[in-house]
C-alpha cells in the first residue's frame, strides 16, 4: 500500500520554482469562509440525494395512479439518480466556463422546475423527461459544485470536511421520508411534488453562498499543501510524470490562446473607441459585440481545458492509477445497493419480521453510515495516516461483508454485518479527497465528473442486473456473490496499477544518468 499521498498525487504543472517562499494563508482556507461552503453542501446532500433517497414513497403513488408494472416505474427513480451521476463530465465543462456558483444556481432552478412539471404528469414516460432527465440533470448540476468547492476550501481538513458535508444524505433521507409521506397524505402526491419543487428552488441559495476563490488563493492553497508534503518520501509513478511534462504543453498551449484571446478583445475595445462619437444605437450594437466575443472567449477557453484534460496531450486517462480508480467505481455502488434491494427478502427468509420491524436492519446501515463518513474523515486528516490506505481498508471491509452477509441467518449477526456495511461504505466522503490527492485541485471538476459518472452507470444497472440474477437462480445469495465478486476485481485493481506505474520511472531516470 502506498505510505504518503506523494505517491498517488501528481499535478499538471510544474511549480517547482514556488515552494521556498512564505505565503500567508488565505484566513478562508481551512477556516472563515469554508465552514459556509461545507454548510451549503451539507444542505445540497439533503436536498438532492435526501430526496432521491425517499423516492420510494412517490414510487408507490404511482404505481397506485399509472398502473403499470412496477419494473417500468421503478425507471422513474432509477434515471433521476443515475442522470444525476452520469451527467458528470458534461457538467465539468459548466464549471470550467461558468464556475461553480453559476452552474449551481443554473442546475437548481433546473432542478425545481422538473419536480413543478412532473407534478402534471399524465402518465410514466412523462416522468421519465420531467422527473427523471429533467430534475436529474439539474441534480447533477447542483451536486458536483457542492463537492468541488469544498475541496478548493479545504488544506488540512479536507477529509473531516468532505465527511461533514456528505452527512446530509443520511440526514436527508430520514426528513425527506417524513416530509413526502406527510405532504403526500395532507395534499396527494401530486401537490407534494409542486411544494417539494418549491423547497428546491433553496439550491440556489447554497448555489449562490458558493463564493468562488480567487486564482491567487488556490495557487497559494496547493503551494502550501505541497510544502507539508515534501518532507515525505517521493515516489511517483510513471503515468505521473507523463503528465507532467504534458502538463507544460498544455499550459503553453493555454498562453497561446490567451494571447490570441486578448488581442481580439483589444481589437473590440479599439472599435468600441473609435465610435464613441457614433449615435447610441452603434454603441449598443458594440456592447453586444463585445459581450459576444467575451463569450466566445470564455467557452473557447474551458471547452479547451475540458477537452484536454479527457482527450488531449495531459488527458486524465493517462494516469494509470486513476484509470484504474474509474474501473473501480463501475463496480463499487452496485455493491453498496444491493443489501437495500435484497434484506427484505432475507428478513422474511429467516422469520425475523417481528425483530426487523422494531429496529430495521436497513435503518442500522443508514445510521451508521452517517458515523462512518465524520469518523473516516477525522481518521484521514490526522498527519500519520494515509487517507489512501483509509479507502482502500474501507473497500475491503465493506466487500468481505457483502460476501459473508448471505451466511448469516440470525438478526444479531444481521444487524453486526449491517453495521459494518454502513461503517465502512462511509468511504464515500473520501473519494473527492483521493481524487484530488490523484489529479490535484485545478482538475478535481473534471475528474471526480468522470468518477461518478462511473458510479451513475453502477447505479443505473446494478439494481436491475440483481434482479436479472435472482429471477434465474431464485436465490438472492448468488445477487451478493456475482456482485462481490465484481467489487473485489475493482478493487484489486486499486491494489495493484500503483505497483505497476512505480517501475518505469525508476529505469527512465537511471538512463538519464548514464546520458
Amino acid at each position: 500500500m502506498y505510505a504518503s499521498r506523494e505517491d498517488i498525487g501528481y499535478d499538471f504543472g510544474d511549480d517547482s520554482k514556488v515552494g521556498s517562499k512564505p505565503i500567508k494563508p488565505n484566513p478562508n482556507i481551512d477556516g472563515g469562509w469554508a465552514w459556509m461552503i461545507v454548510l451549503s453542501s451539507f444542505l445540497v446532500h439533503i436536498l438532492i440525494m435526501g430526496s432521491q433517497m425517499a423516492l420510494g414513497i412517490l414510487n408507490m403513488e404511482w404505481l397506485e395512479e399509472f398502473n403499470q408494472s412496477r419494473g417500468l416505474t421503478a425507471w422513474v427513480s432509477s434515471l433521476s439518480m443515475g442522470i444525476t451521476l452520469i451527467v458528470g463530465p458534461f457538467i465539468g465543462l459548466f464549471i470550467t466556463m461558468c464556475g461553480c456558483r453559476k452552474t449551481a444556481i443554473i442546475g437548481g432552478i433546473l432542478n425545481a422546475l422538473g419536480w413543478i412539471l412532473s407534478a402534471y404528469a399524465s402518465n410514466v414516460h412523462y416522468l421519465f423527461l420531467t422527473f427523471g432527465v429533467t430534475a436529474g440533470v439539474g441534480s447533477g448540476m447542483v451536486y458536483l459544485p457542492a463537492v468541488v468547492m469544498v475541496g478548493q476550501y479545504f488544506q488540512k481538513r479536507r477529509a473531516l470536511a468532505q465527511g461533514l458535508s456528505t452527512t446530509g444524505t443520511g440526514f436527508g433521507a430520514f426528513l425527506m421520508t417524513a416530509l413526502l409521506k406527510y405532504l403526500c397524505r395532507e395534499f396527494g402526491w401530486r401537490n407534494a411534488m409542486f411544494i417539494q419543487g418549491a423547497i428546491s428552488l433553496n439550491l440556489c441559495v447554497c448555489g449562490a453562498l458558493m463564493r468562488p476563490l480567487s486564482h491567487k488563493d488556490v495557487n497559494e492553497k496547493y503551494v502550501v499543501r505541497r510544502n507539508s508534503e515534501n518532507n515525505q518520501a517521493k515516489v511517483l509513478s510513471h503515468s505521473a510524470e507523463t503528465l507532467k511534462s504534458n502538463g507544460v504543453i498544455s499550459e503553453e498551449t493555454d498562453k497561446k490562446e490567451e494571447a490570441t484571446n486578448e488581442e481580439v478583445l483589444d481589437s473590440v475595445k479599439h472599435v468600441e473607441t473609435e465610435g464613441k462619437s457614433r449615435s447610441g444605437k452603434s454603441m449598443y450594437g458594440l456592447l453586444v459585440l463585445k459581450t459576444a466575443s467575451q463569450l466566445t472567449v470564455t467557452v473557447r477557453k474551458g471547452f479547451g481545458i475540458w477537452y484536454s484534460s479527457y482527450f488531449g496531450a495531459a488527458s486524465l486517462f493517462t494516469n494509470r492509477v486513476f484509470v484504474a480508480f474509474v474501473i473501480w467505481a463501475l463496480f463499487a455502488y452496485s455493491s453498496f445497493v444491493i443489501p437495500f434491494i435484497h434484506l427484505p427478502e432475507i428478513v422474511k427468509q429467516y422469520n425475523l419480521s417481528s425483530q426487523n420491524n422494531i429496529f430495521p436492519l436497513t435503518s442500522i446501515i443508514a445510521i451508521v453510515h452517517i458515523f462512518g463518513k465524520v469518523i473516516l474523515g477525522i481518521i484521514s486528516d490526522l498527519p500519520c495516516i494515509s487517507t489512501w490506505n483509509v479507502f482502500l481498508m474501507a473497500n475491503v471491509t465493506l466487500v468481505t461483508c457483502i460476501l459473508t452477509l448471505p451466511l448469516m441467518q440470525t438478526y444479531i449477526s444481521l444487524a453486526v454485518i449491517c453495521a459494518l456495511i454502513g461503517f465502512s461504505s462511509g468511504y464515500f466522503s473520501l473519494m473527492p479527497v483521493v481524487t484530488e490527492d490523484l489529479v490535484g485541485t485545478k482538475h478535481l471538476a473534471n475528474a471526480y465528473g468522470i468518477i461518478i459518472c462511473a458510479n451513475g452507470v453502477s447505479a443505473l444497472l446494478g439494481p436491475p442486473f440483481a434482479g436479472w440474477i435472482y429471477d434465474i437462480t431464485h436465490k438472492y445469495d448468488f445477487s451478493f456473490y456475482i456482485c462481490g465478486l465484481l467489487y473485489l476485481v475493482g478493487i484489486l485493481f486499486l491494489f495493484i496499477q500503483p505497483y505497476i506505474g512505480k517501475k518505469q520511472p525508476q529505469e527512465k531516470s537511471t538512463e538519464e544518468e548514464q546520458v
